[in-house]
């Protein structure tokens, strides 16, 4: 009889999605300790410290909020604390996320430009100006760092650097999955706006957002009339000045975060950029020698996307990745459902999770009845990180 261990027992569980990621060992001893109450002086040491590694975490010399909600919380409190209703805004549109970029702020009203693009696909300097010439009232620019959807990345330096050359608008930037992972100098780039979420290269679990605020934001937060309440940034920084909290913040998830920081600022932050592109060079140099085909022109150091082999069931492989090798990825979003799979890189990972994760794939490819040379994605891989 041949014993088939359940998931979960006798197979070690290794998490290689883009949010929620691995959560390194400290951290969870950390948020394991019994809670504290957040309006007392222990609580305001650990926020001080917080505010100033944040400031490391995005270059950063302005504020960084922190508010309790996903990174789509965010960036919804942007769209209601900096614009009024009728605002003209411009959002690119490249992945599931740009369209969310789109569909939400016309909820509250404002007016959006929509460069919408193939997904896989970058959005270029030239895009950004042509519709900065059609709508040369539009208040901000939207763009996504790092589309988790199709594991693309944008040059937001490039990019901010034409926009603050010819024109008024606020550069936002969406860098939930960016942000721990990719060169992001909010001062020196003249970024207005950045978001990021707390499950991403910040390492803790779900349910914080942090937003870092130029002068120029502040100032556009003042001339606002959009309605709001629980996500206003305006509260939230003048709390921050107070080193507190509006609301009732998740105390663990910070406490956690102060501890992520720490470690992030150990490592040094150039060295947390290079490890991640050495290790997004690794998977992509492991599934491309395989004989697969990355999905995205222009790939992200935070996650990459990958087309199915043809004749191969996602479905059926995942089961087999999942199952007999306990390893957790994420598949393709909206119409690419079934077409794709995302490995990440984002957050707690080493060289060696890049070969358990290559050897993986490499297993239930062969168990699924994918023809390939078996080890030539392990080499290709192994090759960029010796």
């Amino acid at each position: 009889m041949t014993f088939m261990p359940a998931y979960g027992a006798a197979v070690k569980k290794r998490l290689f999605t883009p949010g929620p990621t691995p959560i390194p060992e400290s951290v969870l001893l950390k948020m394991s300790e019994p809670i504290i109450h957040h309006r007392n002086p222990e609580f305001q040491e650990i926020l001080t410290r917080m505010h100033d590694n944040l400031k490391y975490l995005f270059q950063t010399d302005h504020p960084v909020v922190a508010l309790t909600c996903s990174g789509t919380g965010g960036v919804e409190a942007t769209f209601v604390s900096l614009f009024s209703p009728g605002d003209t805004i411009i959002s690119v549109n490249n992945g599931k996320f740009g369209e969310r970029w789109v569909r939400m702020p016309r909820t509250f009203g404002l007016e959006v430009e929509e460069i919408a693009i193939p997904w896989g696909s970058a959005p270029t300097v030239e895009q950004i100006l042509d519709a900065l010439k059609r709508r040369p009232e539009a208040k901000a620019v939207y763009l996504t760092q790092s589309e988790t959807s199709t594991g693309t990345a944008t040059d937001v330096k490039a990019i901010a650097a034409a926009v603050n050359e010819e024109y008024d608008a606020l550069v936002c930037v969406d860098g939930i999955s960016a942000v721990g992972a990719m060169e992001l100098r909010f001062d020196e780039w003249g970024i207005d706006v950045c978001i990021t979420g707390s499950q991403k290269g910040l390492m803790v679990p779900p349910g914080l957002a942090f937003v870092a605020v130029s002068a120029r934001a502040i100032a556009a937060m003042e001339r606002s009339t959009m309605p709001r309440f629980y996500l206003d940034l305006g509260r939230a920084l003048k709390s921050y000045k107070a080193n507190d909290t509006p609301w009732t913040p998740a105390i663990t998830l910070l406490i956690g975060v102060d501890v992520s920081l720490r470690l992030i600022r150990e490592e040094g932050l150039e060295k947390v950029w290079e490890r991640h592109t050495r290790l997004s060079n690794a998977v992509r140099a492991g599934v491309s020698g395989m004989g697969l085909r990355l999905f995205s022109q222009n790939p992200s150091n935070a996650v990459t996307a990958v087309w199915m082999p043809e004749g191969i069931d996602w479905k059926a492989f995942n089961r087999v990745l999942k199952h007999d090798h306990g390893i957790t990825i994420a598949g393709g979003q909206d119409s690419f459902a079934g077409k794709l799979f995302r490995i990440s890189h984002l957050g707690y990972y080493d060289d060696l999770d890049v070969i358990a994760v290559i050897s993986a794939i490499e297993k239930s490819f062969v168990a699924c009845g994918y023809q390939f040379e078996v080890g030539s994605g392990l080499s290709s891989a192994q090759a960029l990180l010796v």
